[in-house]
């Protein structure tokens, strides 16, 4: 007696580079697109009957006929574009949720000034966008992976709980690092998505860098307060924070101290830190 649950399909990873050619400079976008629709698709699952099964390739070529005939400005917006598309051609479609990743590419100084047509490869950092539409609903998220951040000092973590199992010394003093995710959403309609990006990164990482630290929670509570302090446009905004450790390297069988100079880099086991600070 099985019954059909939860589902849906799309295309995943879809990569897409436009180069918009414009006189004596040109633009580069380098995007990644995935695509999910959700639906009616019983007949499909139960009985393999594919005629309401838009073919995932057909998405992937939307993708692509959508970049040639409209500009690309904020990936919010070819997002939307994308997510407004799929359910009015398609009548079993009651959900369509896209996602954009943008690479970041920098234009290469030659002479003291930036090259019109020629770039190099950014950090790991990404831009993110995801819109889902469900009838006349359109709902916007805007978000970062892998900001990537450090200070040496500034932070500390103290007056946790202890027992037999605790070999964690306290620090007031450590290094602090992390690969952030960060999601918003909005709480207006009309506004610039790019703009907000921009302000609300530069608040993240002035806060980040300036506040003084108990742990990583208290900073995240930080950044997050900051931001709606000064995006009225954000509603809420979430954060993932893996602890990247920096583990205090004991030079005492060498005969050596350790002010806090030297440390071993670790990528697991991590800290996974999460929290959302809304309006």
């Amino acid at each position: 007696m099985a019954q059909l649950g939860e589902n849906g399909y799309g295309k995943s990873r879809v990569r897409l580079v436009k180069v918009s050619r414009r006189e004596g400079r040109h633009e580069l976008r380098d995007l990644t697109v995935s695509i999910r629709l959700e639906g009616d698709f019983e007949e499909a699952h139960v009985r393999g009957d594919n005629r309401d099964v838009l073919p995932t390739d057909t998405m992937k070529n939307t993708v692509y006929a959508l970049a040639r005939q409209i500009e690309i400005d904020a990936i919010e917006d070819f997002a939307r574009a994308l997510a407004t598309h799929f359910p009015p051609e398609n009548p079993v479609v009651n959900r369509a949720r896209v996602t954009v990743r943008e690479q970041a590419w920098n234009r290469i100084p030659v002479g003291g000034r930036a090259h019109p047509h020629a770039f190099v490869r950014g950090s790991d950092e990404l831009d993110v966008a995801t819109v889902t539409a469900e009838g006349d609903d359109v709902r916007v998220e805007s978000g970062i992976d892998e900001l990537r951040v450090l200070k040496t000092t500034g932070s500390g973590f103290e007056g946790y709980p202890r027992n037999r199992y605790t070999t964690l010394r306290e620090t007031s003093d450590r290094v602090l690092a992390t690969a952030m995710r960060v999601r918003w959403t909005y709480g207006l309609s009309e506004i610039s998505h790019s703009e907000i990006r921009t302000r609300a990164r530069e608040i993240m990482l002035e806060t980040f860098a300036d506040h003084d630290s108990r742990s990583v929670q208290h900073t995240a509570y930080a950044m997050g307060e900051a931001v709606l302090e000064r995006c009225p446009e954000i509603d809420a905004i979430a954060f993932s924070l893996p602890n990247k450790h920096h583990l205090l390297v004991d030079l005492a069988p060498f005969g050596l101290d350790n002010p806090n100079e030297i440390f071993v880099a670790t990528e697991e086991p991590y800290g996974l830190i999460e929290a959302i600070v809304r309006r």
